[in-house]
């Protein structure tokens, strides 16, 4: 076969496969078809361009699959295309009990970054910080990968070594930074009663299980003497929706906790049952750049329901359904097919979760050297413990409430 007859098969599979995402895999509408099938052709144009005009023979299949990975990426984060290979990789981890480091990582900036860390997993051992940026992983930058294929990489066999090249707002260069991986076990749902009879409970990870946690923490504060409640939802960015809806109604009797919606998928509502709530008790939820997913849906239920108040700095924006599409070469899409909404009607992942009481995180608020640098590990270790604004903020603001 020539190159000229590949080419065109190339071409011709790439139009295919842009055709499919553009029109979201099952058609478009007659009134888009025209602008779709014009994007085709200057997609077909710069490829044929390229493969006949630059400056040496060009891998094309790296070119397709490298113009397959922006154009997932442009969509959202969690939008990805996956090479054949790395599509059994996924199903493996899939199927196979895994190693993990223990941190939601997503993408900003283009690169991975760490959501959150599990304290006492593995990233929390190594060092891992809320924020912090992976410019690479293994010697390959990050800004070349799908969330999926990141997410492939993480996982690996239990005791295993992971090598991360890591940026930190206080550093001036990356840090080369290892992880054993591990079988990451979530924190379990903590509480302690404060001062004038307000009862705190802190929640890392709302995993299966966490909201009947939750329940049991509330009763047994209310039977301490409980009159108000914290709820802190900060660095909890792991979970499952499910779940968050679950502990969003163990406060709310009554409303609309979130609803999904999508293109192509029918607007699901999920509705407070007044049978699942256990406390009408006044309270406050603790959130910051670390609260992700179904932690935003429990916070967004409560603010506007009414039901309390949000104290804290803006949420991560996360919350959405993914579908897996399989193509006939053994690779893959995975496409957002549904998002998240408040009961507002605010997009979860677009906008996040605005406090009504908004207190900057205290890294936000820490003063940086004149460099740029971060004190050595050692110095950090002997500072006393900052204070917590945010805490101390939202237990004024349930002294100040009586409903």
């Amino acid at each position: 076969m020539s190159l000229k007859i590949k080419a065109a098969i190339l071409v011709s599979s790439f139009a295919i496969l842009l055709f499919m995402v553009l029109g979201g895999v099952g058609g478009v509408r007659a009134s888009s078809d025209e602008g779709a099938y014009r994007q085709l052709q200057v997609y077909s144009e710069v490829l044929a361009r390229v493969h006949s005009e630059y400056v040496e023979d060009p891998k094309i299949p790296l070119v397709t699959d490298g113009a397959l990975h922006g154009l997932l990426e442009s969509l959202d984060a969690n939008s990805s295309y996956l090479s054949a290979p790395q599509y059994k990789e996924y199903k493996q981890n899939k199927t196979e009990a895994r190693g993990d480091i223990g941190a939601a990582i997503s993408k900003r900036f283009g690169y991975a970054s760490v959501v959150s860390v599990i304290p006492g997993g593995p990233a929390d051992k190594a060092g891992l910080e809320d924020a912090d940026i992976i410019e690479a992983i293994e010697g390959k930058s990050t800004r070349e990968m799908s969330l999926a294929e990141i997410r492939n990489l993480v996982a690996g066999a239990p005791g295993s070594n992971l090598t991360l090249s890591v940026v930190r707002a206080r550093r001036a260069e990356p840090q080369k930074t290892v992880i054993t991986r591990d079988l990451v076990t979530i924190p379990p749902v903590t509480e302690k009663m404060l001062e004038d009879g307000i009862g705190e409970i802190q929640v890392d990870a709302i995993t299966k299980g966490k909201p009947q946690e939750v329940a049991a923490k509330i009763k047994a504060l209310q039977k301490a003497g409980a009159k108000k409640l914290i709820l802190d939802l900060r660095n909890c960015a792991q979970g499952d929706e499910a779940e968050g809806v679950a502990m969003a109604n163990l406060f709310l009797n009554h409303g609309t906790i979130t609803y999904l919606q999508g293109q192509k998928y029918p607007r699901k509502a999920f509705n407070a049952d007044p049978s699942l709530a256990v406390t009408t008790l006044p309270v406050a939820v603790l959130v910051n750049k670390g609260t992700a997913g179904p932690a935003e849906i429990v916070a967004a239920a409560i603010l506007e329901n009414a039901r309390g108040d949000v104290v804290g700095d803006k949420t991560f924006g996360d919350g959405s359904v993914q579908k897996v599409l399989e193509l006939p070469d053994g690779s893959a899409l995975i496409l957002s097919v549904a998002k998240y909404y408040s009961p507002s009607g605010k997009a979860i992942q677009d906008t996040a979760i605005t406090p009504n009481v908004l207190i900057a995180d205290q890294d936000d608020a820490a003063a940086l050297p004149d460099d740029g640098s971060a004190p050595p590990a050692e110095e950090i270790k002997k500072q006393p413990p900052q204070p917590d604004d945010q805490l101390r903020k939202a237990i004024e603001v349930l002294k100040t409430r009586t409903t």
